[in-house]
């Protein structure tokens, strides 16, 4: 039997990126059957201290202890060997390959001379599942699964591949949450046999989930403490070095011109049903209507269809008078939407463009950026410098490629674009997924600026807290139709909660 690991240590971490120190000094223990949480700002180091201890980066100065024996991986496959596993926050999964396939890609013991013992992964991957109580298809194609099933593909494999110590990169930034209670008890049970290091910026769930802390700002460890004797807003307080007060919508509501009413609409899913049907909206200027529902209920097809990205099979999509249904998306931009798309790496940026390309995406051939075909370089680096220190975006310069951005500040790049190009209106989904407790205090607090502008909002969003806060109306919106629009008011947990599950209130 492999040999347990009592205990993991990291001790004086240094590493250094070129005009970045990214981790400084670090020094943090976990022992066995222990859960700690790894926190801190966008940028703050988390990501690539995990990088190191999975062997993907190596330290500049350091080293890593496992069970009182320093160890040395020169890559992933030695921190495999030692029993370490990761889960990252991009999920590493082939689309159009089964569970099973999946999972023996890594699985050295399947490969056999001139064969790959399917039938052999298969048993592990049911085996493992049941043992850990993680309900996995293993037949099912990546592709058909919701983000909540493919992560726990995600840790199937890694069980599989005979992890001991399991590291979790924002586990629950694109889980419901009722898949984030689930995760979180999962978790629970599993430290019985496994020590735990996970990075979250949610702090509910560091309180629930973790017996320690360990916070980093600027790459350093500012504290290093027991959970429990903490509260979240003491952790917020010393992730950001302030306290930290999210906004709410308590100014009078200002219903004014109707800005974008949608009509009876239906549009197909990527697997060909209705993923809306019949569903009819209106959102009028300064006003945000959150539209609240369990993922997968038809949100994803609605913003697509709005900014000109999926076909509509009927209805209409007025904007300001305009019917947007099935118009390009250059025409939708020119009409004057601000779009935050769910998939941010995929159709929020490019990765390979710098950060100051990205900022113009939209306005490239805009006069302000460009003359008779020729960029205006200077105006582009100003207005770059500018939106990054406005937005706090940790980057080395803007000339950095945006997709080296941690998941947070590829975040606030796109904000940044969509919100200073002064759009008429804003389809915000998701906005803060994978935020820190300060940058969605700031996210919040420019998202209702924009209200008192007078620009009206939809926000999509799973964060039931941010929609109550933060909107004037919100829209439950369930099996691609509306169940019911209620009042900031009107609107709670409990009435939120069964509207979301397709129930109707008791009168």
């Amino acid at each position: 039997m492999e040999e347990r690991i009592r205990q993991l240590r990291m001790e004086h971490i240094t590493k250094r990126f070129p005009g970045v120190l990214a981790s400084d000094d670090i020094s943090l223990t976990v022992d066995e059957g222990e859960i700690l949480a790894l926190v801190g700002e966008n940028g703050a180091g988390k990501t690539t201290l995990m990088n190191i201890l999975m062997g993907i980066y190596q330290q500049d100065e350091g080293r890593i202890l496992i069970n009182d024996r320093e160890v040395h991986f020169k890559g992933p496959e030695d921190a495999f060997e030692a029993g370490l596993g990761m889960v990252h926050q991009q999920y590493m999964l082939v689309p159009n390959m089964t569970v099973t396939e999946n999972v023996a890609l890594g699985y050295k013991k399947a490969w056999k001379p001139l064969k790959l013992d399917l039938d052999m992964v298969r048993s592990r991957v049911v085996e493992v599942s049941e043992h850990y109580g993680l309900a996995v298809n293993p037949d099912a194609y990546i592709w058909q699964l919701s983000v909540g099933e493919q992560q726990r593909v995600e840790l199937v494999k890694t069980l599989c591949l005979g992890a001991r110590f399991l590291i979790l990169d924002e586990p629950t930034s694109a889980l419901t949450p009722q898949e984030t209670d689930e995760l979180i008890e999962l978790l629970k049970r599993m430290k019985d046999e496994l020590s735990i290091i996970f990075i979250s910026h949610k702090l509910n769930e560091v309180k629930a989930l973790s017996d320690k802390v360990v916070i980093l700002r600027h790459g350093a460890v500012v504290f290093s403490g027991d959970t429990a004797d903490y509260s979240s807003g003491d952790i917020a307080a010393l992730m950001t070095g302030h306290e930290i007060v999210l906004p709410e919508n308590k100014e009078p509501r200002v219903q004014g011109e109707l800005a974008l009413s949608i009509r009876n609409i239906s549009v197909r899913s990527d697997r060909g049903f209705l993923a809306l049907e019949n569903l009819s909206l209106d959102v009028h200027q300064g006003e945000i209507v959150g539209l609240a529902g369990v993922s997968g209920n038809g949100q994803r097809e609605l913003a697509e269809a709005i900014n000109g990205l999926r076909p509509v099979e009927s209805g209409t999509i007025e904007f300001f008078g305009v019917d947007l249904a099935n118009k390009s998306p250059y025409y939708v931009i020119d009409h004057g939407m601000g779009y935050i798309p769910e998939e941010r790496n995929i159709e929020g940026i490019v990765p390979s463009f710098a950060v100051k390309e990205n900022f113009i995406l939209k306005d490239s051939d805009s006069d302000r950026f460009s003359r008779h075909r020729f960029l205006k370089k200077k105006v582009i680096n100003d207005n770059a410098v500018t939106l990054k220190d406005q937005f706090d975006i940790r980057t080395p310069d803007t000339s950095t490629a945006a997709g080296s951005l941690s998941g947070g500040n590829i975040q606030k790049v796109i904000l940044a674009r969509e919100i200073t190009r002064a759009p008429k209106f804003l389809i915000a989904v998701y906005p803060t997924r994978g935020l820190d407790m300060g940058a969605i205090e700031f996210i919040h607090q420019e998202l209702l600026k924009k209200r008192r502008e007078g620009i009206g909002i939809l926000l999509i969003s799973e964060e039931l807290d941010e929609i109550m806060n933060l909107c004037d109306r919100i829209a439950v919106i369930y099996k691609g139709g509306i169940q019911k629009v209620l009042t900031h008011e009107e609107a709670n947990r409990r009435t939120l909660g069964i509207y979301m599950a397709g129930l109707k209130e008791e009168e």
